[in-house]
């Protein structure tokens, strides 16, 4: 059992023959350096709370909001300004 196991099976067709010897390395990242990225690593505890790219995205903009309504609930009237300012 343990030799099935250790025997290496080419599952890909025929018609996929790839010619490893014509590929460059890192073909794209000097582009990528130029245009940016919105590539993110998230942490693995982080990313064990999210299922998927809409999530994150949908917690986050959830965040943005938030901190949005919170400046506009803090921010000094200006009554309150001149009133800081004297």
């Amino acid at each position: 059992m343990k030799a099935s196991r250790d025997r290496t099976v080419d599952e890909m067709r025929p018609e996929y023959d790839f010619d490893y010897s014509k590929g460059v390395r890192g073909k794209y990242y000097q582009r990528l350096l130029n245009e940016g990225s919105n590539v993110v690593l998230l942490e693995p505890d982080v990313a064990e709370a999210f299922h998927d790219s809409d999530s994150v995205n949908a917690a986050l903009r959830s965040l943005l909001e938030l901190a949005r309504a919170t400046k506009r609930l803090t921010r000094p009237t200006n009554a309150r300004a001149k009133a800081a300012r004297r």
